[in-house]
């Protein structure tokens, strides 16, 4: 009987194994490409050559675990540096999974921790000159500076007609974490035209890739655009108010008469000292002994406050106050009518759009590499676990296993210093307003005042005495776009101006790298020496 149970649980321990091997060698499969960074990058990473790119990269642990990373190591550098993937990977074949993990470990105010997903090298590049023109199919990642505080999703896509790559950037993408914990970032593409952006295994962000309300440009460009040969026509009249030409002013009228006179009715205050001045000699200066009269000047003492005017009304020459003229109108002006020749806002007419197009589908470039390229401010930016993959279940595999126990130490971490920090546990209960707080920023029907809102984040945090003043702020701006919504409200129309809608590529549009520049130092001029010296 013993002999019999122990052999059904060999069979059943040698099919378990036989199964988690099944398991390891589909999840293998599915992983395309994936770099833990625990042997140095040496050899895999391609380090650019470009004179722009200064900034020196590190193999270095992430602070308080052994695991190793790919370091961003220098301040106020540009970065770059790639890696080659054994094979092209199409993300027009089914699923494609994009995802890695980043640590801001000094925290970022100005600068980028995105990847850029290369397009094949007949598309014109090379590793050893790879910078920020090498044409790229994905870029996606965080980046923050000034206004920008986004995590990037960017579509680089080729228009049939045009022959133009155009960057399609994903419309209200989520905000950066604002800790200096270790963070993974996911994107999900999928068949069905889906794109999906996970932080921390959270879903933040779908969209459809042809969808118009998902990318700016969209995909599918307008089917028509302004006539740019279009000229709107001298007599066209776009005031929708004219002064009256009949109005005539009131022969009462005073264009002279000025805004203050004195009030005659005022009398001096009892007591006013009319022979003290309101400032006197200080009688305990005295001249100093390196001055020279001939160089410097005749001295003279520094004036203080006459201690005599402080109990007294006032001091000196009283003058009669000045108050507003009740006769005074200003410069008359004839009021505004209806303008009977008012033809509207001109606009140029509409034309079909030579470069539009139809699609069911991105025509997504490959992937052949993995590239990082950045400017930044802080140093300390750590990447890991770079992963891609065909299968959702194993980007989720790894993020349990490689990012979810560094996370729960981090934050673990974080609480006990918090605790210490603030002994009421304020400190913690801001962390958790401002997270609330970034979360409400990415609402859409927010979007208007996104940035607002973000900088009175960013405020808040540098003072934490602020934090109610924040968010009474952000409330009133909710409560603004409520009362939009319920009420409405005329728009301005805005003036057309006469452009023609043409595709162009463009280098990391609204990235922190163009944006961060190093500042000048001002020179100062020296201040000449002063007549008069305090003592």
């Amino acid at each position: 009987m013993t002999m019999m149970m122990m052999g059904r649980f060999a069979i059943l321990l040698l099919l378990s194994f036989a199964s988690l091997q099944l398991h390891c060698f589909a999840a293998d499969d599915d992983a395309v490409f994936y770099d833990s960074f625990e042997d140095s990058f040496d050899g895999r990473w391609i380090v650019s050559d470009k004179d722009d790119y200064k900034g020196v990269w590190k193999h270095s642990k992430s602070e308080g675990h052994d695991d190793y990373g790919l370091l961003v190591s220098e301040k106020a550098q540009k970065y770059a540096i790639v890696n080659e993937l054994d094979e092209p990977v199409s993300p027009k074949d089914g699923t494609t999974v994009l995802q890695f993990e980043t640590r801001l470990q000094n925290g970022l105010e100005c600068g980028g921790a995105y990847l850029k997903y290369l397009r094949p090298q007949e598309a014109g590049w090379k590793p050893k000159e790879f910078d920020n023109e090498s044409p790229y199919s994905i870029m996606f990642g965080p980046d923050k500076c000034g206004a920008t505080n986004k995590v990037h999703f960017i579509l680089k896509h080729k228009n049939p007609k045009s022959g133009e790559y155009v960057e399609h950037h994903l419309k209200y993408p989520p905000s950066v974490p604002s800790d200096k914990l270790t963070h993974v970032y996911t994107a999900i593409l999928k068949p069905d035209n889906e794109v999906r952006i996970l932080i921390d295994g959270e879903e933040k962000k779908k969209a459809n890739f042809v969808s118009a309300e998902d990318f700016e440009p969209p995909l599918i460009p307008a089917k028509t655009i302004p006539d740019p040969d279009d000229k709107k026509p001298e007599d066209w009249d776009e005031r929708a108010k004219i002064p009256d030409p009949n109005a005539v002013k009131p022969d009462d009228w005073d264009e002279d008469a000025p805004m203050e006179i004195e009030d005659e009715e005022a009398v001096k205050p009892e007591g006013w000292l009319d022979d003290e001045p309101e400032e006197i000699d200080d009688p305990e200066a005295t001249k100093p002994e390196d001055w020279d009269d001939e160089e410097d000047g005749e001295w003279e003492a520094p004036k203080i406050d006459n201690p005599k005017c402080e109990t007294a009304p006032g001091c000196g020459e009283w003058k009669k106050p000045m108050k507003m003229n009740p006769a005074y109108k200003g410069k008359w002006s004839p009021p505004l009518i209806d303008n009977p020749n008012y033809k509207g806002i001109w606009k140029p007419q509409e034309i079909p759009n030579p470069n539009y197009f139809e699609l069911d589908k991105p025509e997504f470039e490959p992937i052949a590499a993995i590239g990082i390229e950045i400017w930044t401010m802080q140093d300390g930016i750590l990447f890991d676990n770079i992963l891609i993959a065909k299968n959702e279940k194993v980007a989720e595999s790894y993020r349990d296993t490689t990012w979810k126990p560094k996370y729960e130490v981090e934050k673990e971490k974080q609480k006990t210093e918090d605790e210490v920090a603030g002994s009421d546990g304020l400190a913690g209960f801001q962390k958790k307003v401002f997270d609330v707080l970034y979360n409400v920023a990415d609402i859409p029907f927010l979007s208007e005042y996104k940035l607002q809102i973000l900088d009175l984040i960013e405020k808040a945090e540098k003072q934490p005495n602020l934090t109610i003043g924040v968010l009474i702020s952000i409330v009133v701006i909710i409560l603004t776009v409520f009362l939009k919504l319920i009420f409405g409200g005329k728009k301005q129309q805005p003036r057309v101006e006469n452009k023609t809608e043409v595709a162009e590529t463009s280098n990391d549009q609204g990235s922190s790298g163009e944006k961060a520049e190093e500042e000048e130092k001002e020179e100062t001029a020296a201040a000449p020496r002063r007549r008069r010296r305090d003592t």
